[in-house]
């Protein structure tokens, strides 16, 4: 099914790292902008990862955070053995400011995955990374890194093979279970969220809600898509395109939830970041992340235009989002 659907009230957010800022937009007059960012820049590399590990009973995540990425210590496995809570707990949705998250999905790799990272570092900005199975049991210390500096990652399948994921529920979570296990033997955590591959729509049927929730999965797709994967082999200019004409729609107007890649053959994706970034700023967004004991920040940032952030658990009620992708 393709176009755009309204999901009314979602049970939970993304789990985001705030690359969160309130720095003048560009173009305001303001000549302190090139200044910001970097000070954002230094900032955000000075700083400790801001996360949350689930407790046993899974009670702390009512109390975290929307902008601070969100992991378990347990493997569902070990949860399922030792009797411990298993299903999320309901999360209110939130609505906060305009907020842009960048996602990149089936990394990481060795060269466009690292070369994203040092993009990310040196605009200030976090992100959040749907990492496959395969990819990170190939690269470990990349996706060390990605946790490391302090973005969210999440669940993206073993391989990205829809023959093995959607004949049936089962299938699919134990495709998600295999990655589970590979990210916690390189990070000690797993995540909480996870990318159905191509999307949910079109792809889920009616059970795998219930079967999400039961596992402990919260699913985030995406409503703004890059095209970076698209047929035609697509050039950096019209992802830039892409993502400033899909940002001024109603839809979008308040969240928008950015689809990318980071891994091999995605190399145009690595040089349009950049502009990306610098575009969704001039729209507004409050580029310098946001520190809970920061009153002032959190209150310009709250108030602000936009955010850029990463993803964690919790999404916005009444969000649209896009039944296509090139995954």
């Amino acid at each position: 099914m393709m176009g755009k659907r309204w999901l009314a009230g979602l049970l939970f957010g993304v789990l985001l790292v705030a690359a969160a800022g309130c720095g003048a937009p560009a173009g305001t007059g303001d000549d302190t902008g090139d200044g910001a960012a970097q000070e954002d820049a230094e900032r955000a590399a000075a700083e400790e990862p801001a996360r949350v590990l689930a407790a046993d009973d899974l009670s702390n995540l009512q109390l975290a955070a929307p902008d601070v990425p969100v992991y378990d210590t347990h493997t569902l496995a070990e949860r399922q053995a030792q009797g411990l809570a298993v299903t999320l707990p309901e999360l209110a949705p939130y609505r906060e400011g305009k907020v842009a998250y960048l996602t990149f999905d089936d990394g990481p790799d060795d060269k466009n995955t690292p070369a994203v990272l040092d993009v990310l570092k040196e605009a200030g900005v976090k992100a959040t990374f749907y990492v496959t199975g395969a990819q990170a049991k190939a690269h470990p210390e990349v996706l060390r890194r990605i946790y490391d500096e302090g973005h969210a990652i999440g669940n993206h399948s073993y391989d990205h093979r829809y023959e093995k994921l959607y004949p049936s529920v089962d299938g699919f979570f134990r495709e998600m279970a295999q990655t589970d296990e590979i990210i916690y033997e390189i990070l000690g955590v797993r995540p909480l969220i996870l990318r159905a591959p191509g999307g949910r729509i079109g792809h889920f049927t009616a059970a795998y809600a219930p079967a999400l929730k039961a596992h402990g999965y919260v699913e985030h797709d995406w409503n703004v898509s890059s095209a970076d994967a698209a047929p035609g082999h697509p050039v950096a200019q019209d992802f830039i395109d892409n993502i400033t004409g899909e940002t001024e729609g109603e839809a979008t107007a308040h969240t928008a939830i950015i689809l990318m890649h980071s891994s091999e053959g995605h190399e145009e994706t690595v040089k349009a970041l950049p502009e990306i970034i610098r575009v969704l700023r001039e729209k507004g967004l409050c580029v310098r992340r946001c520190d809970a004991d920061d009153a002032a920040a959190l209150v310009s940032c709250g108030s602000a235009a936009h955010d850029i952030r990463s993803a964690g658990i919790s999404l916005p009620s009444g969000f649209s989002f896009s039944s296509g992708g090139f995954l």
